[in-house]
């Protein structure tokens, strides 16, 4: 399964600021991007801190793409992917009710506090009693998903990379400073691959208006998205 980590970041490494209201960093060509790029995906990820912080609904807008992942046989929407360990989730968030199938990867505590609370929305896929990155990947890929879009937080970030699953990176920098230590970063201390030694393949450098979109290739023998 080919994972590919989309992250839009300020220039001082920050994916938002610490207000109550969501930071825009990217712009429309960017939007856009990330539109075709999750409708070129079989499912889509999103920690359980940015499902309750952002609220997102998480969906391919383009119906022209909408309409040609029909035409080819796949379902309109990709899947969509939630990680929670307390299973603290609201059955209010729109990420439920738009869309196509859900699912949520929890532990055995998160299952059992989240009850029948997602009954007719997601399906609660228990990982047992510790809940691991590679068990997820490992079902996922089971369940027929080829390609997996993660798109934070900064918790999904840190422990994709930290746990070698990353494939690519796609990373859309803003021309803004946040500067708030009280604010997310794209990635936490983590023990990662190679550590400090290890450069990523850089795969391509695009311009999308003031936002600046670099590709990494974390595996060297990948071929990066188009």
């Amino acid at each position: 399964m080919r994972v590919l980590l989309s992250v839009a970041a300020s220039l001082d490494g920050y994916i938002d600021d610490a207000s109550a209201q969501r930071l825009l960093l990217s712009n429309t060509a960017d939007f856009d991007q990330v539109d075709r790029i999750r409708a070129e995906s079989d499912a889509i990820l999103i920690g359980a801190q940015t499902l309750r912080t952002d609220n997102p609904r998480l969906l391919v807008n383009s119906a022209e793409r909408r309409a040609a992942r029909v035409a080819a046989g796949k379902p309109e929407y990709p899947m969509k992917v939630t990680v929670t360990e307390s299973g603290d989730l609201d059955p209010r968030l729109r990420f439920w009710h738009t869309g196509g199938d859900k699912l949520v990867y929890t532990g055995d505590a998160g299952a059992a506090k989240l009850g029948s609370r997602l009954d007719g929305l997601a399906r609660v896929i228990s990982l047992g009693e510790r809940l691991a990155l590679p068990a997820l990947v490992d079902d996922l890929r089971a369940r027929g998903i080829h390609r997996l879009m993660v798109e934070g937080g900064t918790g999904m970030h840190t422990g994709f990379l930290a746990a070698g699953l990353v494939d690519e990176i796609r990373l859309a920098i803003a021309p803004i400073l946040v500067g708030d230590p009280a604010a997310p970063r794209f990635v936490g201390p983590a023990d990662f691959p190679g550590g400090a030694g290890r450069r990523l393949h850089l795969a391509g450098v695009e311009q999308l208006g003031d936002v600046a979109v670099l590709n990494y290739l974390v595996r060297p023998d990948t071929e990066p998205v188009k």
